[in-house]
């Protein structure tokens, strides 16, 4: 009886996780893999361990299998994280502090879209556009998500 409950767990869980999503942390690697599959960068910006609607936004709408599935046909995924209590090495801190003033953010959830070119190690962006938390769940958001690819 204890073996089929916990079936039954495993099953009933493994229907609600949305497919694990390749979230990139170096942008030159992210970029390499743009110009290869021809698609652009979506540049989440955010504060993983303290920023309530960045955790929202992950749980609404970047957790989600429509998501996932929208991603995978659609964008390169690279996350920019300013942590608070979550160790970062020097590297990735530094990247996402230029990154940061580059795209001039001040608040966090931000999404650029954005295609990339490494030339002779110099990183050139074409900014698509931009958005954050939008109410309305996967649809919603998409909805945004698309009009900005669409431009």
């Amino acid at each position: 009886m204890k073996k089929i409950l916990i079936l039954l767990l495993l099953i009933v869980g493994s229907g609600t996780q949305a497919q694990e999503l390749n979230w990139h942390t170096d942008v030159k690697e992210a970029i390499a893999l743009g110009d290869k599959e021809h698609k652009p960068l979506l540049l989440f910006f955010t504060g993983s361990d303290w920023c309530g609607w960045c955790i929202r936004l992950q749980k609404e709408v970047l957790k989600t299998d429509e998501f996932a599935k929208w991603a995978a046909d659609n964008v390169i995924l690279v996350e920019l994280d300013y942590p608070r209590r979550t160790p970062q090495t020097p590297e990735i801190k530094q990247q996402n502090g230029e990154l940061q003033q580059a795209f001039g953010i001040q608040g966090f959830p931000t999404i650029y879209f954005a295609n990339a070119t490494n030339k002779e190690g110099k990183v050139n962006f074409q900014g698509l556009g931009k958005t954050g938390y939008v109410a309305g769940g996967p649809t919603a958001w998409l909805a945004v998500a698309n009009g900005i690819l669409k431009k």
